[in-house]
């Protein structure tokens, strides 16, 4: 009862806010001008607030500290480093990989319009995901797939630098099964292999030799992560494997026969298209579910290379993309009546980043050969697919019913009460002081904006009505994750060098 009053409130609040300064409804009908370069630095800022580890020198969210620095002390390893997914202070690989993955195909697809100094901030964020990627394939026949107890994480209300609670890792050794991890982390680091070619070859070539391991980890022990009972209780419910792990031995195959050109690779998502289920579930992509994106990645080689024996996956790329378009007989993806994507289930928002890129990258290959979608009776072209993008983007920018930015530090008017630990708890740099487990949850139930902004945060986002609260509480609105920004790097990227 105390929650729903307190969100009533701050509602109230919100109106007076809206009505009095910004004029209520300022983002219906109207459309601004977005500084999209603005809104790329501010991306990729983002994700330097959520590391963990030493943090470097040129750290420039410097409200932030050292965190996680025993972490993989249970296994007498070194796990520090990488990223917390989210608004808490836990290290999950299965979503962290996937994020290193949509930040590598960001660069790839899009990283020659970025302006030097955003490519390079990106290859760092990437870097620093990878590090630790690395470290979790270390050991023959292993897989660390998680850092940190998030029953006691979450039992807390704690800055990541002055964590107690307990730092347990989690590991899968063979025979037990772990390919949606491990298939994802051969993804991410065969897609930053090439993003890292040029400017750091031997680099390159230690991403893509552990991404082979981590290939052959996954595809020899197949089974889901989240099986294995001394994951399951800790990495369910937050990142269960919901969906098989099925579509990730394609993704981490069809990742590594991009960079490697090799032909076992393309044998490989040949052979076991039908049996691993290419064609299933193809109107999702997200950290659990890669249908529509592998179906995208791979159809590049059809569109591009002429490799019709790959043709069912261009097949049901465009079966998907023939979902989104309003027009099409065959769209069933809602929307909220201001225009945004809408799943239910929280954090919505991932849906709307995820599927412009794959949108934006789909346009790409149409237009390198002059190629169009039939959808029935409507043709989809590029062109379509940019501008149905550009309309996620800017409701997610303020475009929308509510006049609100969903990125944090972006235009004068952002969500001030993010689920964020770090940003709603006082800085150790303001208040060095130890605030224990519990000491954190007065900041929790405040209703003052957090004292941290966490610029580039993207949260959670609007219900399938376009109606937000700026409530801490509700987490599935008001949190930040990095799998929600990851795709939106190479969506934003795009539209800065396209504005119109």
């Amino acid at each position: 009862m105390k929650v729903w009053r307190r969100m009533l409130d701050v509602a109230v609040l919100m109106g007076l806010g809206l009505g009095l300064g910004l004029g209520l409804g300022l983002g219906l009908g109207r459309s601004q001008t977005h500084d999209y370069g603005d809104a790329l630095s501010k991306c990729i800022l983002f994700l330097e607030g959520q590391r963990s580890g030493f943090l470097p020198q040129d750290q420039r969210v410097s409200w932030r500290g050292n965190s996680g620095l025993s972490d993989g002390w249970n296994y007498n390893t070194d796990l520090t480093g990488g990223y917390y997914d989210a608004g808490d202070n836990i290290k999950f690989g299965f979503p962290m990989a996937f994020t290193t993955t949509m930040l590598a195909w960001s660069v790839l697809e899009f990283g020659d319009l970025m302006p030097p100094n955003e490519l390079r901030n990106a290859l760092v964020a990437i870097r620093w995901a990878t590090d630790y990627l690395l470290k979790t394939v270390s050991q023959p026949n292993r897989i660390f797939v998680q850092v940190g107890d998030p029953n006691s994480d979450h039992d807390c209300w704690e800055r990541p630098e002055d964590m107690d609670t307990a730092r347990t890792t989690y590991a899968v050794d063979a025979p037990n099964a772990a390919s949606d991890v491990a298939g994802e982390t051969a993804a991410a680091l065969a897609a930053s292999s090439m993003a890292f070619r040029s400017s750091d070859p031997s680099y390159a070539e230690t991403l893509l030799r552990n991404a082979i391991t981590a290939f052959q980890f996954a595809d020899n022990y197949r089974g889901a992560y989240s099986d294995n009972d001394n994951v399951k209780y800790n990495a369910c419910p937050y990142y269960c494997d919901f969906d098989g792990y099925q579509d990730e031995l394609l993704w981490g195959a069809a990742w590594l026969r991009r960079a490697t050109h090799d032909g076992n690779f393309l044998n490989y998502i040949q052979g076991n298209g039908k049996t691993l289920g290419a064609d299933d579930n193809i109107n999702e992509f997200g950290w659990d579910n890669k249908h529509a994106g592998l179906n995208v990645l791979v159809s590049k080689e059809v569109i591009e290379g002429n490799m019709y024996s790959l043709e069912s996956y261009k097949s049901s790329a465009e079966s998907f993309i023939c979902t989104l378009i309003p027009e099409s007989p065959s769209s069933h993806i809602e929307y909220t009546p201001g225009g945004l994507v809408y799943r239910p289930g929280g954090s919505n928002l991932q849906h709307a980043t995820s599927i412009a890129f794959l949108e934006l990258v789909y346009a790409n290959y149409l237009t390198h050969t002059s190629q169009a979608i039939n959808c029935g009776n409507v043709y989809v072209s590029a062109q379509t697919l940019r501008q149905h993008a550009k309309r996620q983007v800017d409701y997610i920018l303020g475009d929308n019913p509510m006049g609100l930015s969903y990125m944090v530090g972006y235009s004068n008017y952002y969500p001030q009460r993010i689920h964020h630990r770090g940003s709603s708890l006082p800085s150790i740099k303001d208040h060095p002081q130890f605030i224990a487990c519990k000491e954190g949850s007065i900041y929790y139930n405040s209703t003052n904006p957090n004292p941290n902004v966490l610029v580039g945060a993207i949260v959670g986002g609007p219900d399938e009505n376009d109606f937000y609260v700026d409530d801490r509480v509700d987490f599935r609105k008001s949190e930040p994750t990095t799998y929600i920004n990851a795709p939106f790097v190479g969506v934003l990227a795009y539209f800065a060098a396209n504005p119109k």
